[in-house]
């Protein structure tokens, strides 16, 4: 192989790595990726919003999955690894988060569902109560890993031990996802159904 050939070669090898490469989006701020590798499963990006409090943007949710999804059940029918990314777009005591999260957790199971539950959103609260606050652009992400369950990750550091019973990873997306969610406009662009 000739040298410009060896060249020419080189360059379209780039430009395919390039082109595979996952693009940036912006979403109220924060750059979501447009897909996520998760233990060796690329998700695509289903879709991506901005949570509000009154008016006040509080964080950007982006849902990756195996294939697109547009509704509830369908996310949680859907096979192989999932992902919610939460970029936090204002600073937020981490009490706080935890609490409205506990809120929308609760609102969105059955009595039934929630005394299984409770070790876990125990469990969950602790891990937002250990970090105080999350800063303008930090993030974390909770991930359903078929044979592992749930885990955590808060600025890039796994929190304890995962969550075993895809129960807990269902109610957790019901928070977004669930028939009272915790923002409208947001479970919609989660779904892909935004203008």
């Amino acid at each position: 192989m000739t040298w410009m050939k060896h060249c020419t070669a080189i360059a379209a090898g780039l430009a395919l790595s390039w082109g595979a490469a996952a693009a940036t989006i912006d979403v109220g701020g924060a750059k979501l990726e447009d897909a996520a590798d998760v233990r060796g499963s690329r998700l695509v990006l289903n879709g991506a919003g901005v949570r509000y409090k009154a008016v006040f943007k509080v964080y950007a949710a982006g849902l990756y999955l195996g294939k697109k999804a547009g509704t509830l059940e369908e996310v949680l029918a859907t096979p192989g690894p999932k992902r919610m990314h939460i970029t936090v777009l204002r600073e937020i005591d981490s009490n706080e988060l935890g609490r409205s999260f506990t809120t929308a957790f609760t609102d969105n199971a059955s009595k039934a569902e929630m005394s299984k539950l409770i070790p876990g959103l125990i469990k969950m609260g602790q891990i937002f109560s250990d970090q105080k606050k999350l800063l303008t652009g930090e993030s974390f992400t909770i991930d359903w890993i078929p044979g592992t369950g749930t885990v955590v990750t808060v600025k890039g550091v796994t929190q304890g031990e995962p969550f075993k019973e895809p129960e807990f990873f269902n109610a957790l997306m019901r928070i977004w996802l669930g028939s009272v969610p915790a923002d409208w406009k947001l479970k919609d662009a989660l779904l892909g159904k935004a203008a």
